[in-house]
């Protein structure tokens, strides 16, 4: 039974810490942009789209094809961005262990 003990208190460390770092996750804020700050596109860890800016010179109407490229690489950007942070989260809470349900 002991060994019962140590497995259940080991699942519940284990659950705090996924419940820390969903927390985490979800306060973080990471930017990417493009066309020399243009455009900035701000993401949550959970790669969740919180705010596009845009610097009024880069709208233009006769040319919204390189508006649409602009916010795709700024996205792009801090969606690598995010995934780096969070494997850097992740490696430093596990010890560098890929455990399931947690990365």
């Amino acid at each position: 039974m002991k060994n019962l003990a140590e497995l259940q208190k080991m699942m519940k460390a284990a659950q705090e810490m996924q419940e820390k770092l969903q927390k985490e996750l979800a306060e973080m804020r990471i930017e990417g942009s493009s066309g020399g700050g243009m455009v900035t596109v701000v993401l949550d860890g959970h790669k969740n789209c919180l705010e596009i800016r845009l610097e009024p010179e880069v709208v233009n109407p006769e040319d919204i094809e390189m508006l649409q490229d602009l916010i795709v690489s700024a996205l792009r950007e801090a969606v690598s961005k995010v995934e780096t942070e969070v494997s850097t989260k992740m490696a430093g809470l596990t010890g560098g262990l890929k455990i399931p349900g947690l990365s």
